[in-house]
């Protein structure tokens, strides 16, 4: 199974997110897209999980797409997730 992982602040997300969520979504068997928090960032219009919430809202028409939130290092998290190339 191939996995891509798409991550972003999403502090709001945008149409262009939007569109290479989707644009991603045609190419692997799943996709996780993990709102991340943005240290050089101070000042967010969202909070972690209100952005969760919105990207669900915007993906649910896509069936291999997954929204997450994460803290540590993406590298990390990929390989958790499986995410990695062999």
């Amino acid at each position: 199974m191939k996995i891509a992982i798409c991550p972003g602040s999403f502090d709001p997300v945008t149409k262009g997110h939007l569109d290479i969520i989707r644009r991603t979504a045609s190419m692997f068997d799943k996709v996780i897209v993990v709102v991340m928090h943005n240290y050089h960032k101070p000042n967010v219009y969202f909070s972690a999980v209100e952005r969760v919430e919105l990207l669900n809202r915007c993906v649910k028409d896509l069936d291999n797409v997954a929204v997450d939130m994460h803290e540590g290092l993406l590298a990390a998290y990929a390989q958790e997730k499986g995410a990695v190339r062999s």
